[in-house]
């Protein structure tokens, strides 16, 4: 199965005083993510389903890209931060696709890559990485890792 991560967008408020979970993406978050989507169109990525965390910054993350890949978007909580290979089996067992793209968090997504795939990572804000996943086995092969920035070059 083909397995996309997306980080959410940039969500840095430096005088934020509300819970860390309810931080919404900044304007240039917004926009970042509107080129990542426009990105992964040209690129013909064919998720099926769209599955975000609930927080704010994910969530506004997922109906941009769920909007740009024409795909459906639902909510888990196993996405929220803390998010593991427990929730990945989770997730996986709740929501059955060949492509299915992942909204979330870090650090999870970079430990989870690696654990599937062995690769040594860092997701970056609004960065994408596909694994190809055996779900059976529990065993990826990380095909690519795009930071945003190479959706901005690439007009």
């Amino acid at each position: 199965m083909q397995l996309y991560f997306l980080r959410h967008g940039e969500a840095d408020w430096p005088h934020w005083t509300k819970p860390d979970d309810e931080r919404p993406l900044t304007d240039f978050g917004k926009k970042e993510v509107r080129q990542v989507g426009k990105f992964l169109k040209r690129l013909e990525v064919k998720a099926n389903l769209v599955v975000t965390s609930p927080l704010p910054r994910a969530l506004q993350t997922a109906e941009i890209a769920a909007e740009q890949l024409k795909a459906k978007l639902q909510q888990d909580e196993a996405l929220e931060p803390g998010f593991g290979i427990t929730g990945l089996r989770t997730l996986l067992k709740r929501h059955h696709s060949k492509a299915l793209m992942l909204v979330g968090h870090e650090p999870d997504f970079s430990s989870v890559i690696s654990a599937l795939t062995g690769a040594s990572l860092k997701l970056s804000k609004a960065g994408v990485a596909l694994v190809d996943l055996d779900p059976e086995t529990e065993k990826g092969r990380l095909l690519w890792l795009f930071p945003p920035k190479l959706a901005r070059k690439s007009k």
